[in-house]
């Protein structure tokens, strides 16, 4: 659309907040925006002074505009949230942030379960969450089941189960971790209770929680019972330790959020800290891909509100870096000088500084579009290390798979220029080798590659490495000299986790330098390899390739397995359970048929 173009129908545009489209020839939706005033803001695209060159690209391309009036300038950006998410617009700033995040379900259910979910649904429980880190929300779940007795089991408490002792206490009672009210022996208040302190100290709000201990521990000590007072006393001093060395800045402070920002170019980084009751207690880094030449205000805000509404933050201040209009009137904007605040601030700037520096150095891994100079630069460095008599233009790489020591296969990448070669990948199902045997599986599939190289007469790698360190580089090589091919390339293997190499025969490994791109390559090669055999692997198993004992048990059915073997990992753990434990996961019907199976077997 034209400068003259628009302003035949600028008239037309209302003065009043809301949102506007701009739609290119074809109605495909190029930009959603918010304004104070629709008339002043449309009409700064099509002013006179100069543009940037991004923003005049997406000028040339409007054909229709469409506006939406909103009462306020919070509905506004509530509604071009909103719309972002929908239509996904081409020129709209893009939160390059695809994490599935995990919650701390509350299960809606007599005596509530607590535990990891990554799938949000509405059946009536409560989503406390959701969270940073899986890893974390293991921890908290670990930490309060230290404190506050809870039930792990699954079975269905309801007031007639109970009342018709349906039930027996298990092993977790016994151990302290439960208080039994699958036989009566703790109410439904008590067990509430325990809850509400579960849901305290996920909040951070721990001085409600150690109120109640010490309460206990009084009416313990009152009633001569010492034993129990002085088990109180020790929880309070570990609940009052991890509340001094969570405590960031101050017990004084309220609930804040904590943004800052780094930009360059068309990316931008947001560090978010939530803070709650003086405790840090989400902190996340996001990047964003900005399309059009948006000042690091517009970003910021628009990420403001994107983070709030994920993590669900209710804080009414936000600590920034620099002054922001934020369309929630009710929301209190500081800028720290000093003091604690600033401290926080400070904080955040760290954290977003080494995340993107963190995601710099990742990308020079990446040889993708490099001139060829620049790609031959790495491997030309790799080759002086590992002092190999030709360039490694063309690497492959190998490692075997399995499911919690069961349904073994391999996969085996390869690496051009330094460019992952994905039409030579390799998928191989494990045919000669019974039961886990990480060494013989290595032999098999290298053997097997190797050999249709060698009969078809293509070219072998210059570099081969075997994932797994010195045993499965000893069985590679047995399958070498079997095909009489030792000497055609450089076979090294890598221990894993430690990146150490070793060459056959060598008993001391060498180690590439730490900050050598040679190592990063070597890094990307080595994660490359293992997520193309997990996602083959998962892929066997959806499609029910695989087979296991189990599946051999009379009335024993594929939801019966999944959820033995998500509680106790593998067939072997299976066979070593009590009827007892078999029924806490399974019931006792299928508990009875497994324990009679497994024992006409021996």
């Amino acid at each position: 659309m034209t400068q003259e173009a628009f302003q035949q129908i600028a008239h037309t545009i209302p003065l009043q907040p809301g949102i506007y489209k701009y739609y290119d020839k074809e109605h495909t939706l190029l930009y959603v925006g918010k304004a104070k005033s629709l008339r002043k803001r449309v009409s700064s695209y099509f002013s006179k002074s100069f543009v940037g060159y991004k923003t005049h690209e997406l000028v040339k391309r409007i054909h229709q505009i469409e506006f939406t009036i909103v009462d306020s300038e919070q509905d506004a950006f509530l509604l071009e949230n909103a719309l972002i998410k929908e239509y996904k617009p081409k020129y709209n700033i893009e939160l390059k942030d695809d994490k599935t995040y995990p919650y701390i379900v509350v299960k809606r259910e007599a005596f509530p379960r607590i535990f990891l979910t990554r799938r949000k649904i509405n059946d009536g429980s409560e989503y406390i969450g959701p969270f940073t880190s899986a890893g974390k929300v293991r921890e908290l779940i670990e930490f309060v089941k230290q404190y506050i007795p809870l039930r792990s089991c699954k079975l269905n408490l309801s007031k007639e189960n109970i009342a018709a002792g349906k039930f027996k206490v298990c092993l977790e009672y016994h151990l302290g971790n439960c208080k039994g009210p699958c036989e009566g022996l703790q109410s439904l208040e008590d067990y509430q209770n325990g809850i509400q302190q579960m849901r305290n100290i996920l909040k951070g709000n721990l001085g409600s929680v150690i109120a109640q201990f010490k309460e206990e521990m009084q009416q313990y000590a009152m009633g001569l019972e010492f034993e129990k007072a002085e088990l109180i006393r020790k929880k309070i001093d570990h609940l009052e330790n991890y509340q001094s060395s969570s405590v960031v800045v101050s017990k004084h402070l309220t609930n804040i959020d904590v943004f800052s920002i780094a930009k360059d170019d068309n990316k931008a980084y947001v560090n978010y800290l939530m803070v709650q009751n003086g405790t840090i207690v989400q902190t996340h880094s996001v990047p964003i891909e900005t399309k059009l030449e948006e000042t690091e205000e517009e970003v910021l805000v628009w990420v403001i509100g994107e983070l709030r509404n994920t993590f669900n933050s209710m804080a009414k201040e936000l600590i920034v870096p620099f002054p922001i209009e934020y369309p929630d009137p009710s929301i209190i904007i500081t800028i720290p000088k000093a003091g604690d605040k600033r401290k926080l601030l400070d904080l955040s700037l760290k954290n977003v500084a080494y995340f993107k520096e963190e995601l710099r150095k990742k990308k020079i891994l990446r040889l993708e579009g490099k001139t060829d100079d620049e790609q031959k630069k790495v491997l030309y460095e790799l080759q002086q290390y590992l002092q190999l008599d030709e360039v490694p233009i063309h690497i492959e790489c190998f490692d075997n798979s399995n499911f919690q020591g069961a349904f073994p296969v391999s996969a085996m990448v390869c690496f051009k220029n330094g460019i992952p070669s994905k039409n030579d990948y390799r998928r191989f199902n494990v045919k000669t080798v019974e039961g886990i045997n990480d060494f013989a599986t290595m032999k098999e599939v290298v053997y097997r590659r190797y050999k249709r190289l060698k009969e078809e007469a293509l070219p072998f790698p210059q570099l081969v490495i075997i994932d797994g360190g010195k045993g499965q580089l000893s069985s590679a090589m047995e399958a070498f000299k079997e095909l009489n091919i030792v000497g055609v390339t450089t076979v090294v293997g890598l221990a894993k986790n430690e990146e150490e190499i070793f060459f056959p025969g060598d008993s001391e490994s060498f180690k590439l330098p730490m900050s050598s791109d040679s190592l990063k390559l070597v890094r990307r090669i080595r994660d490359e390899v293992h997520r193309f055999g997990i996602t083959f692997h998962r892929n066997q198993r959806s499609k029910g390739t695989f087979k296991n004992e189990l599946e051999q048990v009379p009335g024993i059915g594929k939801a019966t397995i999944d959820e033995l073997l998500r509680n106790f990992k593998s067939v072997k753990n299976i066979k070593l359970q009590s009827e007892q434990a078999l029924a806490m996961v399974v019931g006792v019907n299928r508990a009875t048929i497994l324990t009679k199976y497994f024992k006409g077997k021996e």
